[in-house]
């Protein structure tokens, strides 16, 4: 086992929660705890679906298999059913709550400055100073050039 793999005791409280390993028709499906175990690598490295190491399998078995349980509502349940054993257990505290912004959306409008956008105000020592140099504006600025 490495670091990161699913303890033995870890399987057997998930092992129950997954659909039946074996499907009724076709060729036999790809280990359960195999599979589990890459679709949680990807998901704790965050490392695209491709980079997922060969001891695992075909990546795109393993994304398949996540896809259609996540369709399925099997992390949904296993979800349910872990929270609710903890719960029994009494080793869930539901007082405290963690929020932050990957559980909560800032208002749109919230991305701007404070009182929202103010114009820019220029000072009268600075308007003194510099001459426009503009050379765009309603002065003709298209007739003095000539595109034939």
């Amino acid at each position: 086992m490495e670091r990161r793999e699913l303890s033995d005791a870890q399987w057997e409280r998930l092992r129950p929660l997954l659909p039946p390993q074996k499907p009724r028709t076709g060729r036999p499906a790809k280990d359960h705890r195999t599979v589990l175990e890459g679709i949680l690598w990807v998901l704790r490295t965050g490392a695209p679906w491709r980079d997922l190491p060969e001891r695992f399998g075909p990546w795109r078995t393993i994304y398949s298999r996540f896809r259609r349980w996540q369709q399925a509502g099997v992390w949904d349940r296993m979800l349910a059913d872990l929270q609710r054993q903890a719960d029994v257990a009494g080793r869930l505290d539901w007082t405290l709550h963690f929020v932050d912004s990957t559980v909560v959306r800032a208002h749109q409008h919230a991305a701007g400055a404070k009182g929202g956008t103010q114009p820019a105000r220029r000072s009268a020592a600075a308007g003194a100073a510099t001459a426009r140099r503009s050379t765009s504006g309603p002065s003709g600025a298209a007739s003095r050039w000539s595109w034939r």
